[in-house]
C-alpha cells in the first residue's frame, strides 16, 4: 500500500502484527521506517555536523519553527536558500508547528510539566533532568492561547510575538522543510476533560485553517490531540484522520504514566488511515520505541539522546550491559571508567566507538573539553539508528516480539523521556 502527493509518498513493505516496515519518499531522499528523528531545534543537531549525521545513517531531522522564526527569521532562511542549503543538510527535514512552544511557554510553565520535569506526573519525577522538579507557580506564563492563535513573550528579548495557523504554515513554507506540521494546541497531563475538549476543538478548527493556508508542495501532517481521554482521542483521530493530510502525528499529553501512553496509542492508531505514515511526538526511550512501534507508529522525534550525550550519559545495548533497569544508559563520568580501555559499546561501529576508549571520553568530560559533546552525541545518535535498523529487520522477519524480549525481558523501566514534543 502506498500514499503519494507532491513528491511525497509512503509505502508499506512488510508487517508484523500492528508494526510495519515502510519507506517515506521525499524530494530530498527516502526515510526507511520505523525511524528515529534527531531534533535540530535551531537548524543544527547540537554538537553534530551534517557529515556526522550522514555517517551514522540518519535519514530525517526535525527543526523548530518557533525558534527559527525568532532567529534568524524565516525570511532570512528562505533568502539564503531554505533550511537545506542554510544548514548544509541535503536529506529530508521535518519542522514542527510551534504548537509545543505554546504549551511549554504557557501551561508547561504553570503546571511544571515539560522536558525538564517529568511529563508523566504519575511516575517518578525528573528522571531525565539532573536539576530535578520545576516547582509550579514559580514562573509566569510566557504564552497565552485564544481562538485565533497564540501570543508569546519572546524568551530572548521580551518582545511580543504572535503565531496563528496561517503564520505557522507561512513560516514553515519559507523554511522549506519536506514535512511540516499543522498548528495545534498541546495540552498538559494536568488539564481536565473540559479544558482538553475545548483545546481539541481549537486544534480541529486550526487544522482546517492550516490546510486552507497551505500553498506549497510540502507534505503536511495533521496532529491528533485529546489528552488521555478516550472519547476525545477517538474523536480527534476520526476528525483529523478524515482530512487530506499526507500523514499524522500523535501529540500532546499521553497521560500520567507509560500505561496511559500505551492506551492512548491503542485508541488512536487504529482509527488513522493505514496507508499514511504516523509520527509520535517527543518519544525516545528504548521501551517507548518498542511499545509504539508495536502499536503501529512509524517515526519518532526526541531531544533525549543528544541531551543525554551532552550530560555524559551514553546509550548502550544489551551486549554492552544495557538493561531496562539502567535504561540502557552508562554515565561515562563515573570513576569506574577512569582506566577503562574498552569502547563505549563494542558492538557499535560509530566513529566514537571505533576510535576512543571509555577512559578518554571520561577524561574529556571531566576536563570540560568540547570534543566530549561531539563524540558522545555521535554515539547516542548512532545507537538510535542501529536500534531502529534492528527493529526494521525484526519486523520484516516477523520476530519483533522476540527482539523486544531480548532487550526488555518481561520488565520495563518506569521512568522515561517525554510524551510531549519538545526542543533542545
Amino acid at each position: 500500500m502506498a500514499s503519494a502527493a507532491g513528491g511525497f509518498s509512503f509505502q508499506i513493505l512488510a508487517g508484523d502484527s500492528a508494526a510495519r516496515v515502510g519507506v517515506i519518499a521525499t524530494p530530498h531522499g527516502e526515510i526507511p521506517t520505523p525511524a528515529f528523528v534527531p531534533v535540530g531545534t535551531q537548524a543544527t543537531v547540537k554538537a553534530l555536523a551534517p557529515d556526522d549525521l550522514r555517517a551514522v545513517g540518519c535519514s530525517l531531522i526535525l527543526a523548530n519553527t518557533y525558534h527559527l522564526h525568532l532567529r534568524p527569521g524565516a525570511e532570512t532562511v528562505r533568502d539564503l536558500g531554505g533550511l537545506h542549503r542554510f544548514m548544509g543538510w541535503d536529506g529530508p527535514i521535518m519542522t514542527d508547528s510551534g504548537g509545543f512552544q505554546a504549551f511549554s511557554l504557557g501551561f508547561g510553565i504553570e503546571h511544571g510539566v515539560g522536558k525538564i520535569a517529568s511529563i508523566f506526573p504519575g511516575e517518578e519525577a525528573a528522571c531525565e533532568s539532573p536539576s530535578g522538579h520545576v516547582r509550579r507557580g514559580e514562573r509566569r506564563k510566557l504564552a497565552t492561547v485564544d481562538e485565533d492563535g497564540v501570543t508569546f513573550v519572546s524568551h530572548l528579548d521580551g518582545s511580543r510575538q504572535r503565531l496563528t495557523p496561517e503564520t505557522s504554515i507561512k513560516v514553515q513554507e519559507m523554511l522549506g522543510a519536506d514535512i511540516i506540521l499543522a498548528f495545534d494546541e498541546c495540552t498538559s497531563p494536568l488539564h481536565d476533560h473540559e479544558y482538553t475538549r475545548l483545546a481539541l476543538g481549537r486544534t480541529h478548527r486550526w487544522a482546517l485553517r492550516c490546510l486552507a493556508a497551505h500553498s506549497t508542495g510540502q507534505a503536511m501532517y495533521g496532529i491528533v490531540q485529546g489528552g488521555a481521554y478516550r472519547d476525545l482521542r477517538e474523536e480527534s483521530a476520526r476528525f483529523v484522520g478524515g482530512l487530506p493530510f499526507a500523514g499524522f502525528a500523535v501529540g500532546g499529553s499521553l497521560g500520567r504514566s507509560k500505561e496511559d501512553m500505551h492506551r492512548v496509542l491503542e485508541w488512536t492508531v487504529p482509527l488513522l488511515p493505514e496507508e499514511r505514515p504516523r509520527h509520535l511526538l517527543g518519544i525516545g526511550d528504548v521501551d517507548d520505541i518498542f511499545a509504539a512501534v508495536g502499536r503501529g507508529i512509524d517515526t519518532f522525534d526526541c531531544v533525549g539522546p543528544t541531551r543525554l550525550a551532552r550530560n555524559g550519559v551514553l546509550l548502550v545495548g544489551p551486549e554492552a550491559g544495557g538493561t531496562p533497569a539502567n535504561r540502557f544508559r552508562l554515565n561515562i563520568k563515573n570513576a569506574a571508567f577512569a582506566r577503562d580501555e574498552r569502547p563505549v559499546d563494542h558492538r557499535c561501529r560509530c566513529y566514537t566507538c571505533r576510535s576512543f576508549s571509555r577512559a578518554y571520553l571520561r577524561h574529556l568530560f571531566r576536563v570540560g573539553e568540547l570534543l566530549a559533546y561531539r563524540l558522545a552525541s555521535i554515539h547516542n545518535v548512532a545507537f538510535m539508528m542501529d536500534l531502529m535498523a534492528r527493529i526494521r529487520e525484526a519486523i520484516a522477519a516477523g520476530r519483533l516480539r522476540e527482539l523486544r524480549r531480548e532487550w526488555l525481558g518481561s520488565g520495563v523501566a518506569r521512568c522515561g523521556t517525554g510524551s510531549i514534543a519538545g526542543s533542545e
